[in-house]
């Protein structure tokens, strides 16, 4: 069974999944039809352990205490799709990498587009950091919740590893 939950954030309103045992999605309302057919009423009133610990991982995150999440995830897709996401669970916090990057780094030079379907399948945004792939031009493209909460996700990460910088 799937337990959804929908919770205002500082990027704005995201709806968590998870199935008893992990983390299975995370949606951007305003961005994607699940997310606004649901209002706060609609939406079962009760937080199970999985979603708080990532609720409380993702403001941590949001305010810069929390640069690597410690969560159970459970993404569908294929088994391309899975490697990729397990390739952006390595970039770095505060580092981008390119389209043709993540493919180098998936075993696939020439899947650079394969790449972007992957990226733009991702069904655990943020916690899986899709946001952190760029063109190869440096330039934001594609991202679920628009560009400008990936440029949003970006300067979070970029401002929170600078002040981390300028304290040692």
């Amino acid at each position: 069974m799937e337990n959804v939950y929908l919770y205002d954030t500082i990027i704005g309103k995201l709806m968590m999944k998870e199935n008893g045992n992990a983390i299975t999605g995370i949606k951007f309302a305003g961005c994607y039809s699940d997310a606004d057919k649901y209002n706060d009423k609609e939406i079962p009133n009760s937080e199970t352990p999985i979603i708080l610990m990532a609720k409380e991982q993702l403001e941590e995150y949001f305010t810069g205490k929390r640069k690597l999440f410690q969560l159970p995830l459970n993404p569908i897709g294929t088994p391309f799709q899975r490697k990729v996401w397990d390739c952006l669970l390595q970039i770095p916090y505060g580092e981008t990498r390119s389209y043709k990057e993540v493919a180098i780094m998936a075993g696939n030079e020439n899947a650079c587009r394969a790449v972007g379907m992957a990226n733009n399948k991702n069904p655990i945004p943020i916690l899986i950091p899709c946001h952190r792939v760029l063109g190869s031009n440096g330039k934001l493209v594609g991202f679920a919740g628009g560009l400008d909460m990936k440029q949003q996700l970006l300067d979070i990460e970029q401002s929170k590893k600078h002040r981390t910088a300028q304290r040692r």
